[in-house]
């Protein structure tokens, strides 16, 4: 097996290295819209300084044609994303209108905000599922005050077919997925990695990214598939955490604070919590979970 050694951006995935580039996010974009967009020269990727510290490492955020759109990669269902791209939707804007008067008496236009998810993991979902802000609310409302829904796309190979036929590269990229799966059941992870890129190259899927990237894109699945299978560790321990500190109730105060911890990319506070309950009933007070 071949050494993979490669200096980590920890902010991209193998989704975020093949859609950075404006032609192919373009071309997602078509498949999503029904269009036929070739001019890439008003497509603007934004930025945002502190995605890392949203935990915001597999989106990719761009405005055209008068929208503002977040698309995600997701390995995990999770029904808190309208939430998360609450967060971070008013973070962008606030830095797109800062030298704007929203005190005058001239409307401050915004572009139209859009959201999707392109889920590929192992659980069970829908074919496509809309998400809702509202969904959260203690208290539910016919017309809530604030809304925002989060489409949801299952790209796994078998679903939404027209899609992926449409976006030949989405495609290749569910087909490349689908073949590290595959010999992930047969040998240790980072092999079976190594595996799928080389079965890949040869089988024309995703060949010119994964020969140019080859390094690289191994390097961020093992990584991907690393921090997954850490997060799931966490979760099951924050759960028994739960169930410890008084069942129903506990259980979810304990998730909603792994989740705030999340949320703010503290992971070394979420490690010292699952072993300091001293430190865990600090952050619960913190966090206004006690």
């Amino acid at each position: 097996m071949n050494e993979t050694n490669v200096q980590r951006n920890f902010k991209d995935t193998v989704f975020r290295m093949l859609f950075r580039e404006k032609e192919n996010l373009l071309g997602l974009y078509n498949a999503l819209n029904g269009t036929s967009y070739t001019d890439v020269a008003n497509l603007e990727i934004t930025t945002l300084e502190n995605a890392v510290y949203m935990n915001y490492k597999n989106d990719i955020s761009f405005v055209f044609d008068f929208e503002l759109l977040l698309y995600e990669h997701q390995s995990t269902y999770n029904p808190n994303m309208p939430l998360r791209d609450l967060f971070y939707v008013s973070r962008v804007l606030q830095g797109r209108i800062k030298d704007e008067n929203l005190y005058g008496r001239k409307l401050v236009s915004i572009p139209t905000p859009k959201f999707v998810v392109f889920y590929n993991g192992t659980d069970c979902q829908p074919e496509q599922q809309v998400l809702r802000l509202s969904d959260a609310f203690e208290k539910k409302q016919e017309q809530p005050a604030l809304e925002l829904t989060v489409i949801v796309y299952n790209i796994n190979l078998g679903h939404n077919q027209e899609l992926l036929e449409t976006c030949s590269l989405l495609k290749e990229y569910a087909q490349y997925v689908e073949q590290v799966r595959t010999f992930a059941k047969a040998m240790a992870f980072p092999e079976a990695v190594e595996q799928a890129v080389d079965h890949c190259i040869r089988n024309g899927i995703l060949s010119i990214f994964l020969s140019e990237n080859r390094a690289e894109a191994i390097a961020v699945s093992i990584f991907e598939y690393d921090e997954e299978k850490h997060i799931r560790s966490e979760r099951k321990e924050w759960r028994e955490i739960g169930h410890a500190e008084g069942r129903k109730e506990g259980e979810t105060r304990a998730l909603q604070l792994m989740l705030k911890l999340t949320e703010s990319g503290k992971t070394e506070e979420m490690t010292r919590a699952l072993s300091d309950q001293a430190y865990r009933e600090q952050l619960y007070r913190e966090y206004g979970l006690s």
